[in-house]
């Protein structure tokens, strides 16, 4: 079991955005995520979008950095990803 963070590589709202996820359990990711000060807001679906401020305090929280294709990888593996097909409802 492990939460993993990637790369900031998504602007919005004049921010880098990167993604964190667990590679097992939305429990243990969410429990995570609130440890580490990140508001349930940020949760979409599968992951929590956090701003790339806070990528080196969440690794220094036990996070693990990965890239952006490791953690796809990982959380498709996992079985907790959510398709673009099932957010759109089809």
């Amino acid at each position: 079991m492990a939460i993993l963070v990637d790369d900031a590589r998504w602007p919005a709202h004049g921010r880098m955005w990167a993604h964190l996820i667990s590679d097992s359990d939305l429990d243990e990711l969410h429990a995570f995520a609130q440890a580490h000060g990140i508001p349930r807001r940020g949760f979409d679906r599968d992951h929590y979008d956090v701003p790339e401020e806070s990528i080196a305090r969440l690794v220094a929280g036990g996070a693990q950095h990965v890239d952006g294709h490791e953690l796809v990888r990982r959380l498709v593996a996992s079985g907790l990803r959510v398709t673009t097909r099932q957010r759109r409802g089809l």
